[in-house]
């Protein structure tokens, strides 16, 4: 159960979306925006969150189209994970989304949500990140559109006022070689003990990890020899596994990951 009262608002354009973030930021509200919700419902319910208005973007012009225009694959971010996967626009993400949570779950999750999250692991970066997707923000002062990895340092880097609208990607990399690994300590749907996404791209294999530190990362080049000191920060360890462990499976996934890809 929430135990606060909001106000919810549902704008259809992003210039409304942004007015009534400033309008409600100047109340004191505190807005949030909001597509699927899944995320500020459970911080909600743990008290590490207290907002005042919500603005739902569902109904955004652009922000829940999943199409191909021309050489580009466009994905709004209020997108379902569900919705995208079956539409199959972007088959690696597909494959990343199918295993990141259960099919309830993905019919609520939506991909701009997972991106902008505060969950440490967010597993939908990851091909993006391989792919170099350009995100699409919008705010108070006006629109910008940004490669991903100039945007995303261990979280989304948004201003105040800001939100994703769209994540754009080259139609090329639907072609290219993949390989997705994910390992849990359980059940088949669950965080991650360690996800890996990879592309071999130019006869070079570049791979995005998750769970493997506390927030998710990309490297262009990979060498086993010297894996865990090219890492942005020590390999973590928690409820789901020690260090040690995920160090072993990391190691044998990346092992099955380039062979996979140097076949």
């Amino acid at each position: 159960m929430i135990s606060f009262d909001f106000e919810y608002y549902r704008p259809t354009s992003v210039k409304e979306a942004v007015n009534l973030y400033i309008d409600l930021d100047n109340k004191n509200k505190q807005p949030v925006y909001y597509g699927g919700g899944t995320e500020i419902i459970c911080m909600a319910r743990l008290n590490k969150i207290n907002t005042g208005a919500v603005i739902d973007i569902k109904e955004v012009e652009g922000c829940r189209d999943i199409k191909i225009n021309n050489d580009k694959i466009e994905i709004g971010a209020a997108a379902t994970l569900t919705e995208i996967c079956e539409s199959d626009v972007f088959p690696m993400l597909s494959k990343v989304l199918k295993n990141l949570a259960d099919h309830t779950s993905r019919c609520k999750i939506t991909i701009g949500g997972n991106v902008c999250g505060k969950i440490p692991y967010r597993e939908a970066v990851l091909p993006l990140m391989l792919c170099e997707s350009t995100l699409e923000i919008n705010g108070p002062s006006g629109l910008k559109t940004l490669n991903i990895n100039d945007v995303f340092n261990k979280t989304l880097k948004l201003n105040k006022g800001e939100f994703l609208s769209r994540i754009i990607t080259d139609k090329e990399y639907t072609s290219i070689p993949f390989m997705c690994i994910k390992k849990t300590k359980h059940e088949r749907v669950d965080y991650p003990l360690i996800s890996i996404a990879a592309i071999k791209k130019k006869n070079k294999i570049r791979a995005g990890f998750s769970g493997v530190c506390s927030y998710p990362f990309m490297q262009d080049k990979i060498n086993m020899k010297k894996l865990e000191k090219s890492f942005p920060e020590q390999i973590i360890s928690d409820n789901l596994g020690s260090k040690e462990y995920r160090s072993f499976v990391l190691n044998n996934a990346l092992k099955d990951i380039i062979e996979g890809l140097e076949v």
